[in-house]
């Protein structure tokens, strides 16, 4: 069944494809990196920093935000973007992956995960009604189908097991979203574990279905790196080109641009920030790690060529200083220079795409990090 088109395919240049994906709460410029808002916040940053860095499109969780404040008390208080204060496009992830990797005591049926909260110990029920319901009462202006996520490595039988009910919570979870209003989304997710026969299989059966969306899913889950890059190739192929492609959960910027590479428009993770509360800087020279002591007596800023004021501003070894006492400044500071650095690199990569040089872009980037720290004068 065909759904209503928002995405608009403006140039590809090989597999690498630019658009543009139209949401209630604005455009979304692809390839596109979402900074995730776990719990409706970015840990060590204001949502007007994010706005600035460049993002166009955040990522909320289903599960925290069920269990912590509650999807109705968020709905009553208008919903994510009024509740947050971030006011543009948000996608909710369905869940599943939180309770698969958060809940050591869950039960999955046919109908239902059930689980013990991690916060207080509550048995909660998730199911993909129950799923959509969340998402839907968050306001979210793409929503995810409930699915099952397998860690790798495992066995045939079981990838084929979480595949199989993945594929039949689609089908709930897209009944469950026919009464959203008009420019609302609703993702399907592509299961199949490393076993590409079962990848076909899931994209075949999704796209059958129909969705606004479908989402690789099930990667960057333990598997090395070459493993995900040859299930990218086997799956977004068999997806609808004028459709938007989301790689769930990845990733480096190593990773991003080699998806971009093989037809992946939209990409998350929790690395930009996660990094820099440990003290590491993405930059256009690779990762630097502000905890060596290396940097203590260093004056040069991270980037002085960067876009983002940070990155130009303040020296490496102040930088370093606050990270080895520990300084939320220091955390903060490191989040928003990753999350712009991410922003940089898509907009990057949108350019190239657009202008027909992609693999020039590719060839560059690499070059960059393949040299390391800035080289010393």
């Amino acid at each position: 069944m065909s759904l209503p088109h928002h995405f608009e395919l403006l140039k590809t240049d090989g597999a690498a494809r630019t658009g543009r994906l139209t949401t209630p709460h604005g455009v979304v410029r692809t390839p596109a990196f979402m900074p995730v808002g776990t719990a409706g916040a970015m840990k060590g940053m204001h949502w007007r920093e994010v706005r600035e860095a460049g993002a166009d499109i955040v990522l909320g969780n289903t599960y925290h935000l069920m269990l912590r404040p509650g999807a109705e008390r968020v709905a009553a208080l208008g919903g994510l973007q009024r509740f947050t204060g971030w006011r543009g496009p948000m996608l909710t992830d369905s869940g599943g992956f939180q309770v698969m990797s958060l809940s050591e005591l869950r039960r999955v049926t046919e109908q239902a995960v059930t689980f013990r909260s991690h916060i207080d110990g509550t048995k909660v029920e998730l199911s993909p009604e129950r799923s959509i319901e969340v998402q839907r009462l968050l306001g979210s202006d793409i929503a995810m189908q409930m699915d099952e996520c397998v860690r790798l490595p495992a066995g045939h039988a079981d990838i084929e097991r979480a595949m199989q009910l993945s594929l039949r919570w689609a089908e709930r979870s897209k009944r469950a979203f026919a009464t959203a209003p008009d420019g609302y989304m609703l993702f399907g997710i592509v299961q199949g574990g490393d076993v590409p026969a079962l990848r076909q299989v899931s994209a075949r059966g999704l796209v059958d279905m129909g969705f606004h969306g479908y989402a690789i899913g099930g990667l960057a889950v333990g598997e090395p790196q070459a493993v995900m890059l040859a299930m990218i190739e086997e799956t977004a192929p068999a997806l609808p080109a004028d459709r938007p492609r989301y790689l769930m959960g990845v990733g480096t910027p190593e990773d991003i641009l080699e998806a971009v590479a093989r037809g992946v428009d939209m990409f998350d993770c929790v690395m930009p920030t996660r990094n820099g509360r440990h003290g590491m800087a993405f930059t256009r020279f690779g990762q630097i790690n502000l905890r060596n002591a290396r940097h203590i007596d260093d004056p040069r800023p991270l980037d002085e060529e960067s876009p983002w004021p940070a990155a130009r501003t303040y020296s490496r070894a102040y930088l370093h200083h606050l990270v080895r006492s520990g300084e939320t400044l220091g955390a903060m500071l490191l989040s928003e220079i990753n999350v712009a650095y991410y922003q940089e690199l898509m907009q990057g990569l949108r350019e190239a795409i657009a202008n027909g040089t992609f693999e020039d872009f590719k060839t560059k980037t690499r070059a960059g990090w393949a040299r390391g720290d800035i080289a010393q004068k």
